[in-house]
């Protein structure tokens, strides 16, 4: 991998992580388009390492105060009904479906489920889910001639139950093309939460797995085609990208649809089906570098 390739990688993993988008998807596409090998698992992995520190600043205070409430709780009783407490222990709670499927299903992670074809189908539809969650989402918001703006949960409604959901919905990331923000956001606005706390949740439930995941694929980052060097530079590209986007990406959500990113899901996926079916791109593109 050149460095150049590094850059454009990281670019676009800085940009998609925390858009319902699927950044795996994107890193996938961007070098079969371009004619380069597939980053591989390992690298999508690392460098969401990036996206996540850009996670662990901007929600700094956050995470600082939930998990001092969590330890304290370990030994107060007092404690452990107090909202920050509870959150860290959801935030567990809800990481254990991603941790078991993604050791379960390592080989296909890294195989079979980088097809293009299957990434076009999860693109579509997975936008389609995360369309109609938003448009019940906006219902709720919207009073209308025979109904009540519905009151949707916030984040202090979360329970253990809901906490499982919310964690195969991120679990269901683990195929290229469905979006970990996309499905655990689907996944909130779909059992009532608000857009607000759906991602709130969605960023900081993603914490552990992907720094454990990252760590996890550390030993194959100099694999391949894939040196460390590179690997290091797009980290870091992502990570300064990333921080740039959340920022922007809590702010879009708190007035605006997710219908544009449902709209281009849908023709990124009709797009890559059509090039895949007339053979101008290989469903197995670049896979042949590792």
């Amino acid at each position: 991998m050149s460095w150049f390739e590094s850059f454009i990688l990281g670019l676009v993993q800085g940009l998609t992580e925390f858009l319902p988008i699927s950044s795996s998807a994107h890193l996938r596409l961007t070098a079969a388009f371009a004619g380069w090998h597939d980053p591989g698992a390992a690298f999508t992995a690392i460098t969401q390492i990036g996206t996540e520190a850009a996670v662990l600043i901007y929600f700094r205070e956050d995470i600082a105060r939930i998990i001092s409430a969590w330890f304290r709780s370990l030994t107060n009783k007092e404690m452990r009904g107090d909202h920050d407490a509870q959150m860290g222990w959801l935030v567990i709670v809800g990481s254990i479906p991603i941790g078991v499927l993604g050791i379960t299903f390592k080989d296909q992670i890294e195989g079979p489920f980088r097809d293009l074809r299957l990434i076009a189908v999860t693109l579509i539809v997975m936008g389609i889910v995360l369309g109609v969650a938003d448009r019940l989402a906006a219902r709720d918001e919207t009073a209308a001639r025979h109904r009540a703006v519905k009151e949707r949960k916030s984040l202090r409604d979360l329970g253990v139950k809901d906490g499982l959901i919310f964690g195969f919905c991120q679990a269901l990331a683990l195929i290229p093309g469905v979006s970990r923000s996309g499905a655990t956001i689907s996944g909130g606005l779909l059992m009532g939460y608000t857009r607000e706390a759906a991602a709130r949740y969605s960023f900081l439930l993603a914490i552990p797995a992907v720094l454990a995941s990252g760590v996890f694929e550390l030993k194959d980052a100099g694999e391949g085609h894939v040196s460390w060097g590179p690997t290091i530079f797009a980290t870091l590209v992502a990570f300064v990208v990333g921080y740039a986007v959340i920022a922007w990406f809590m702010k879009f959500i708190t007035t605006k649809s997710f219908m544009p990113f449902v709209i281009y899901r849908v023709l990124l996926g009709i797009a890559l089906f059509v090039l895949v079916g007339t053979d101008t791109l290989s469903p197995h593109a670049g896979e042949s570098g590792g």
